[in-house]
């Protein structure tokens, strides 16, 4: 009996490496799955201003993970609800330096410097990390139409609600709806999916 147990080993020890290394790559092609996301092209140049009156443009999207929203301070529809969901994106990477929002202004005339620091004072920003950007109608209306791929008719009132998920080469990688919590979930698992890599 003592002499079979060995055979029996012999036998087991190779099929527990077999499925251990199966189970291995199968691991590892989903997780490869859930972090090669699809690229949907070149965030081109802009130069925009923050609410600071600092510059802001394509470079300022180098070397960051992105997520960014176009929307307006006095909006009654779904920027409460857009702006609420960054700022839970806000909160939800405050100890990263490698994730920034950006929410550009669809009603520049309005939206001066001094209403958007006070828009972002109210949704708790205190830093660099979420930018609010304003520049003329026509050059927001391009970036968003030839830049981002997004509708922009009927400004302000008819603009996009999609967050966009921006790399750090400042490519398109992704578009979630802004006010819809489940697809909130899928954004914040890819944007630490895309922080992983230039860590």
């Amino acid at each position: 009996m003592d002499k079979q147990v060995p055979k029996k080993l012999w036998i087991i020890i190779p099929i527990i490496t077999f499925l251990a290394i199966v189970a291995f790559l199968v691991i590892e092609k989903a997780n490869q799955s859930r972090s090669n996301l699809p690229t949907y092209g070149e965030v081109p140049d802009f130069a925009f201003k923050d609410s600071q009156g600092k510059q802001f443009g394509r470079d300022e999207l180098l070397g960051k993970i992105s997520i960014i929203d176009f929307f307006f301070t006095s909006c009654r529809g779904p920027c409460p609800v857009m702006s609420s969901n960054m700022a839970e994106l806000y909160q939800a990477f405050s100890t990263s330096d490698q994730v920034q929002l950006v929410s550009i202004s669809v009603d520049p005339e309005v939206d001066t410097p001094e209403v958007l620091n006070q828009y972002a004072e109210a949704h708790g920003v205190t830093d660099n990390r979420w930018r609010f950007l304003r520049a003329d109608l026509a050059a927001v209306i391009k970036l968003s139409e030839k830049g981002f791929h997004l509708a922009a008719e009927n400004l302000p009132s008819m603009h996009s609600t999609k967050f966009i998920l921006v790399d750090e080469n400042a490519e398109i990688r992704g578009y979630y709806s802004g006010t819809d919590e489940a697809s909130m979930k899928i954004l914040i698992s890819d944007v630490r999916q895309l922080v992983k890599k230039i860590e």
